[in-house]
């Protein structure tokens, strides 16, 4: 604190403690002013203002070190009142996370914005508090100042880097860490303790509040680490908004337009393909293997835990309830195991044009990011998720959040390696981890979807008139299997409506909408402006 400039510490004071006049008296000494305004004329209920102000000091190189030692004895002063109080330890550690040397000064404003919020509205109210204070983050974020350090440090995707940013924080934020920033900032107040000795009533002030920080430091060890999971918790939600909004704001993968769909893949072409052109996400007799598991011996339990009524006939409780799993869905796993999803979380589902938003396999965010880093997501995808060009042609993604206070019940595991008869020697590798959950398909939130005749013509093929689910069940009716097949093989099912409250999409993949570089059909089916096909953002998204 030595280095502060004392024109610069006498403008945050004066921003801090709304006294202007103050800062323009040459007598005025800034160390004597911080401790006097130490004892009170510090608000603690921050205006909106005064919080954007608060966030835009954090540009001004140590000033904002001023603000962060006045709320480091704020929080301290009140927990020499109340060690127990949980509120309290969790607004020292947010301002102990704003004294981390390496947090840049715009991801540290915008902090500052949300974690005011966070305090205001309370931790059992972190999704809303968060979506509060990312109202006033775009104001904050299209000041000038502000601006212009985005624009000297070259961010191009301002929401995105946040959520970076956010992300490398919470990986760093331990109790080792805070302890550190404490002592930092305890040496940082020791030092404008003695430059107030010679005057006798501020040093009183000054070393009753630098004893108190000291105090709470000896007791700081336990505390903080009961205190690390809600803050960790607060930051995910961050970083879940930060990453909606990007996606909100990154139209070249919203609404995507003029989508050129060649359809689904069937399996005889597409095993045909697949012998021709030897994909490199096609594994051969000698690469790991992940073997199904055993259907047989993992029934009884996926039964018993998702059965809706217990062997006394009582109806359980539904988050007792996991989602039941079919003969094919065990053995997509490697191994699976019951898990219960806490929020804030988020998952992902690649699926094509002509596939549900909400149905069976998801993967975490962190898979999703796995593929996403990889040197060909579309490859990675197929290889280690072990997904036929027949079962998917991908081409979109959708998002479901699991908000902050639900869970949700799923099956995980790594999947299993994938076979075909028609491909003696090659199989799909499997390996990574999916996730499994579902509702039942008369669920009014399942989709919508809208059926059309494929017409071919010699100018290619086209959709004839929709058919819906409805009239799709009364003509197939009296089909038998055969004949169903073949009427399904002539026409398409599209996503006409995503009508799940916690699932956002869809999302362009950028992995294109054709497989083997769509050379299985010269046609491309031109399709039409249906919900299902254009982004939305849910109102259930955290």
């Amino acid at each position: 604190m030595a280095d502060v400039n004392t024109t610069q510490m006498r403008d945050a004071l004066a921003w801090a403690t709304n006294d202007r006049e103050k800062a323009k008296e040459p007598s005025t000494n800034p160390i004597v002013w911080f401790w006097e305004a130490i004892e009170g004329d510090f608000n603690e209920d921050r205006s909106t203002a005064q919080l954007l102000t608060d966030a835009a000091i954090s540009m001004i190189p140590l000033v904002d070190q001023i603000c962060d030692l006045r709320d480091l004895i704020a929080n301290c002063k009140k927990l020499s009142h109340d060690s127990k109080d949980k509120a309290a330890w969790l607004a020292l550690v947010l301002t102990l996370i704003g004294l981390f040397p390496t947090l840049g000064s715009l991801l540290k404003g915008v902090l500052k914005i949300i974690f005011a919020h966070v305090r205001r509205v309370g931790i059992d109210q972190t999704a809303k508090a968060v979506e509060r204070g990312m109202s006033w983050v775009i104001v904050y974020l299209r000041r000038e100042e502000v601006q212009k350090y985005i624009k000297a440090h070259k961010v191009d995707r301002v929401f995105a880097w946040l959520a970076t940013g956010v992300k490398e924080l919470r990986a760093r934020v331990n109790t080792r860490a805070l302890l550190a920033a404490f002592d930092t900032a305890i040496s940082a107040l020791e030092g404008m303790v003695n430059k107030v000795r010679l005057v006798p009533t501020i040093y009183r002030k000054a070393k009753a509040a630098l004893e108190q920080a000291k105090a709470i430091r000896l007791a700081a060890n336990q505390r903080l680490e009961e205190t690390l999971k809600p803050v960790h918790d607060i930051l995910t939600t961050i970083i879940l908004n930060l990453e909606r909004r990007a996606l909100e704001r990154e139209h070249a993968i919203l609404n995507a337009s003029n989508i050129h769909f060649c359809g689904a893949l069937p399996e005889a072409d597409a095993i045909a393909l697949m012998r021709q052109h030897q994909p490199p996400w096609l594994s051969k007799t000698g690469d790991t293997f992940f073997a199904p598991a055993n259907a047989a011996r993992h029934q009884p339990k996926v039964d018993m835990l998702s059965a809706k009524v217990d062997a006394a006939g009582n109806a359980r409780s539904q988050e007792d309830v996991f989602p039941h799993l079919t003969e094919q869905n065990i053995e997509s796993f490697h191994t699976l195991q019951a898990h219960t999803i806490k929020g804030p979380a988020r998952l992902y589902r690649i699926l094509a044009p002509n596939s549900r938003g909400m149905s069976d396999c998801w993967v975490s965010e962190e898979i999703f990011n796995k593929l996403q880093n990889s040197p060909n997501p579309k490859e990675a995808w197929r290889r280690y998720l072990a997904v036929w060009p027949d079962w998917n042609v991908n081409g979109q993604f959708v998002i479901y959040d699991v908000k902050a206070g639900e869970s949700l019940n799923v099956w995980r595991g790594p999947a299993s390696s994938q076979k075909k008869d028609g491909l003696p020697g090659n199989f799909l590798e499997g390996g990574w981890e999916q996730i499994v959950f579902k509702i039942e398909r008369t669920d009014p939130r399942n989709d919508t979807l809208t059926y059309y005749e494929l017409l071919k013509s010699s100018k290619g093929t086209t959709l004839g008139p929709p058919l819906t689910q409805a009239q799709v069940n009364h003509i197939t009716a009296s089909m038998d299997q055969s004949q169903k097949a073949d009427f399904l093989a002539r026409h398409i099912g599209l996503r006409q409506q995503i009508n799940h409250p916690n699932i956002s999409g869809p999302f362009d993949t950028g992995w294109g909408y054709t497989e083997f570089d769509g050379v299985w059909t010269s046609d491309k089916i031109g399709l039409p402006a249906l919900p299902g096909q254009t982004t939305a953002i849910s109102k259930g998204a955290i």
